[in-house]
């Protein structure tokens, strides 16, 4: 997957953030699963969201590692 990096691709990457909206209502739904009271279509949606989080978060650990490379070598 690295080999399709560019430093830029790579920053953006790492910066990369959910909306506010967005965020808020992925917290919202998470209160809700620690409460144990999310229907079974927010459990589901909950769910994507957390599954979602994971790939991104993997994603963001390898443009991290690119960069550091990337400096370690051009720096």
């Amino acid at each position: 997957m690295t080999e399709a990096f560019t430093p830029e691709l790579a920053r953006k990457l790492v910066e990369l953030r959910a909306q506010p909206e967005l965020q808020a209502y992925v917290d919202l739904l998470a209160e809700k699963a620690n409460a144990g009271t999310l229907t079974t279509e927010e459990d589901q949606e909950y769910k994507s969201y957390v599954e979602a989080a994971d790939v991104i978060g993997v994603i963001q650990a390898k443009a991290r590692r690119f960069l550091a490379e990337h400096s370690a070598s051009h720096g």
